[in-house]
Parts: structure tokens; sequence; C-alpha cells
């Protein structure tokens, strides 16, 4: 297949039909992204030689105009020594070789017209190329999504995560039954502060007692 006619393939091409219709779609796209940047490389090489031939010609009809001009000094030399035969024969010359640039024009034309081609297709390239590009990098995003979804699922479903829980709620009780066997050894122990605070109780209910021991003597002593 030819460069051209594969470039027109590609052109012409629906990205996502193709997507749509196949298996591995990422696979796809990655081929479809590979073929496009190997014809791209291949457009673009054929873009340089035209530009090589475009310079190559303006250099030619550069030449041939010098000496077209040459031909005319020639033939005004032959005229002013009365040479007409002469000046006849420089000045066929210089035609020929305005004719000569003339054909150079006819191919600058042509080169001209393919270099705006191949152009404009390279952009129509590219533009595809960034499409597919697009579509992969959606495509992966899609994929990576999935599979975390499908990792999240098996593992729920596994069970995995309820046994860890019960492991860890497991340890738990051990902690708990830990922290209580300490808790325990301070079973009847006040602190400094509810010790105080005792005495505190303490002082108070002996001063009632005292009162109320007075209150009973001094009925005793009235009777």
């Amino acid at each position: 297949m030819g460069i051209f006619s594969r470039f027109s393939d590609i052109i012409n091409s629906n990205i996502n039909a193709l997507l749509d219709k196949a298996e591995d779609p990422e696979k796809m796209v990655r081929l479809i992204i590979q073929e496009m940047e190997e014809t791209l490389v291949e457009v673009r090489t054929v873009s340089a030689k035209a530009i090589a031939d475009k310079k190559e010609l303006l250099r030619r009809k550069q030449w041939l105009m010098d000496q077209s001009e040459t031909w005319e000094e020639k033939a005004e030399l032959a005229i002013q020594k009365g040479r007409e035969d002469l000046a006849k024969g420089a000045l066929a010359e210089k035609l020929r070789f305005i004719n000569d640039a003339s054909q150079v024009d006819t191919e600058l034309e042509i080169i001209e017209e393919n270099l705006l081609s191949l152009e404009n297709e390279i952009t129509q390239l590219q533009n595809k190329i960034a499409e597919a590009k697009a579509r992969q990098k959606s495509l992966v995003s899609r994929r990576q999504t999935a599979d975390s979804k499908l990792k999240v699922r098996m593992v729920i479903r596994g069970g995995s995560v309820d046994e860890k829980l019960s492991k860890l709620e497991g340890y738990e009780r051990k902690l708990d039954e830990l922290e209580g066997k300490v808790e325990s050894y301070d079973l009847g122990k006040k602190s400094l502060a509810e010790e105080i605070e005792q005495l505190a109780k303490d002082e108070e209910i002996e001063a009632q007692l005292a009162a109320l021991r007075e209150k009973v003597k001094t009925k005793t002593e009235n009777n």
C-alpha cells in the first residue's frame, strides 16, 4: 500500500467505529496511533524532499536568468561591433535560457501545489493522532477505574475484610482483658485525693457527733 493510499484510509477512518468493533480497544488504539505516526514521518519525509527540490529549482531558475542576461549583453556587444549575425545567435541563446526558466516555473508551481497539499494532510493527520491519543487516555483511565472497582468488589465479597475485622475485634477483646487485669490491682485502693476527701468527711462527722452528744447531755440534765 502506497503512502498516500494509506494516508487517505487513515484520514477517512472513523476511530470511534474502529474501537467499538475491536475486541481489545486499547490494543487497537495503540496500533492506530503507531500507524498514524509512521505515516506522519513518511509524509514529512516526502515534504522535506519537495522543499529540497523547490530550492534546487529556484537555484536553477536563477542560473538560467543569469545566463539569459549574459547572452543579452553579448547580443548588445555584437550589435555595437556591427555583427548582427552574432547578435541573432546570442538572442537565440537568450531565448533558450528564458524558455528553460519558464519550464522551471511550471515545475515550481507543481511543487508548490504539492507542498500545500502535504501541509494540509499533515495537519489532518496530526488532528487524527490527537484524537486517537485522547481516546487512548480515556480508555486507560476507564480500565484503571474498572480494575480498581473490581479489586474492591472481590475483596468485599471474598470475605477477607470481614475476616480481618473479626481478628481485629478479637485483638481488641484481649486488650480489654489485659486492661481489666491492670485495673483489678487497683481495686480497693484510694487515690490521694480520695483519701484527703475522706478525712474531711470524717472530721465533719466527728463534729456532728460531738454536737449530738452535747445535745443529749443537755436534755438529760434538764430532766
